[in-house]
């Protein structure tokens, strides 16, 4: 963990420690549950808890300073002063003075910072980024998916002072938040891997989502660079918004690296760099078109700090999936796959396709669970995939709630056989469902928004498979 000095702490934040300087401090955290000795701890309010009512706790657990809001100074001064060589910081509020800080540090260390945004893909595209620049230059990236205006800043100040590249993705849902984001990352690169219905209910078109998502290219600096999708719909206003250089990627159509083999399951690929003429084999860990593109950022970004083809392929070959992000397991003969973190049309589609492309001896099964923050499009959205899933013919399709009850009825819209439907309702039922009709040598997917908790049917199915004799 890094460590940081008070006075720059205080300078970047605008606020005064009181009643001392705390004697060191390692790493910062807004969680008192994990917090370690020496850490900083910032009193964030939220809508069902309030930072400052965990400040003892933080105390007793080592923590060797605090961030509070300077309406909350006289209450707190108390119990600080019950801790010796303890101190607090106070400032105007403390959430605005984590992203201050967290801009400070940056300025700082002052590593090439590159942001990642779009609909889907993100949190993949970070991980293959920062692993293949990782192997030749000192890299942080963002923990886990901490890609919002608490999160970010948290992860920008686990850089350590020698890191070169910082890897960041950037994750909005209300609209302005992009510039918020963008004024504290700084990014030196910006990516837009794709735009799709991810959080309609708050921007209400596809339109003011693609705008959203262009703020991180005005605000990358002359001297930058903007990675882009050429086959994104929003890929012209996207260009014109850049005032930097701008490479493309492409599985479609002419770019400075696009796709020109692939095989159906997706997982291997040739990529041919224009600039060079090289061209790359790609052999990924994870299968789908999808991936490929998104391999396709990490390189354009990579390529342009100046790794070369050994290190990518090296990064590609160590690359290891997010916890929920089309992580295979096998139970009895019977392989799950968990692709539940989170859902939207865009990504059910990439993974429904995905699972259709492998083992096609294999019987294949969906899961699927609701899109959530969809809007206004909420229904039609749900309707849609469902005919989507029936297209592509599975063994059986098992919807899990009211959401999953409108892409049952899309299913069967699309032509799906009403008996290789099976709708359900919370997790036991569904759970139940999987027991009766999965067999040994079975696929199947899971894939639903974060909210819809699919893991748990997950668990409860290893579970249950666990006690079969």
């Amino acid at each position: 963990m890094p460590e940081f000095l008070a006075e720059e702490l205080a300078e970047w934040s605008r606020g005064q420690w009181s009643p001392r300087l705390p004697d060191k401090l390692d790493g910062v955290t807004s969680d008192s549950r994990i917090l370690r000795e020496n850490n900083l701890y910032f009193a964030l309010k939220g809508p069902r808890f309030d930072g400052h009512d965990f400040i003892k706790e933080a105390f007793d657990k080592g923590a060797s300073g605090a961030v509070v809001a300077e309406e909350r100074e006289k209450e707190i001064r108390n119990c600080v002063l019950a801790f010796e060589n303890r101190a607090i910081l106070v400032v105007k509020e403390p959430a605005e003075a984590l992203k201050d800080i967290a801009r400070g540090y940056r300025l700082k260390v002052n590593p090439a910072i590159i942001g990642i945004t779009g609909s889907v893909g993100k949190s993949t595209v970070k991980e293959m980024t920062a692993q293949m620049i990782s192997l030749c230059m000192t890299t942080t990236r963002t923990k886990g998916n901490w890609n919002n205006e608490i999160g970010l800043p948290l992860s920008m100040l686990e850089m350590e002072e020698s890191c070169r590249v910082g890897v960041f993705e950037l994750g909005t849902n209300h609209p302005g938040e992009m510039d918020r984001l963008c004024d504290v990352l700084r990014p030196l690169c910006g990516m837009i891997t794709n735009i799709g219905c991810a959080h309609m209910g708050s921007f209400g078109s596809l339109e003011a989502i693609a705008e959203e998502k262009a703020c991180i290219l005005k605000h990358l600096p002359c001297q930058g660079t903007a990675v882009l999708n050429k086959d994104c719909v929003f890929f012209d206003m996207f260009r014109s918004l850049c005032r930097c250089r701008v490479i493309t990627v492409s599985a479609r159509s002419d770019a400075d690296y696009k796709c020109i083999e692939v095989n159906k399951a997706g997982n291997r690929a040739v990529i041919h760099e224009k600039e060079s003429g090289e061209k790359f084999v790609l052999n990924l860990r994870l299968p789908g078109e999808h991936n490929v593109m998104n391999a396709m950022f990490a390189i354009a970004a990579v390529r342009g700090e100046g790794i070369g083809w050994e290190n990518i392929g090296n990064g590609i070959k160590n690359y290891k999936s997010l916890p929920m992000r089309w992580e295979e397991m096998e139970v009895k003969g019977i392989k799950i796959i968990n692709d539940a973190y989170n859902s939207n049309p865009l990504s059910v589609k990439a993974a429904i396709k995905t699972l259709m492309s492998i083992s096609q001896e294999k019987r294949k099964w969906l899961v699927l669970g609701g899109m959530l923050e969809l809007g206004h499009m909420e229904k039609q959205e749900h309707i849609a995939i469902g005919q989507f899933a029936a297209e592509q013919c599975p063994a059986g399709l098992i919807t899990v709630g009211k959401l999953g009850d409108l892409i049952a009825q899309g299913a069967e819209d699309g032509g799906l056989d009403h008996n290789r439907i099976f709708r359900c309702y919370d997790k036991y039922e569904a759970t139940s469902m999987i027991m009766r009709n999965v067999a040994e040598g079975d696929v199947i997917l899971f894939k639903g928004s974060r909210g819809v908790k699919l893991e748990e049917i997950i668990e409860e199915t290893r579970q249950q498979c666990g006690d079969m004799k």
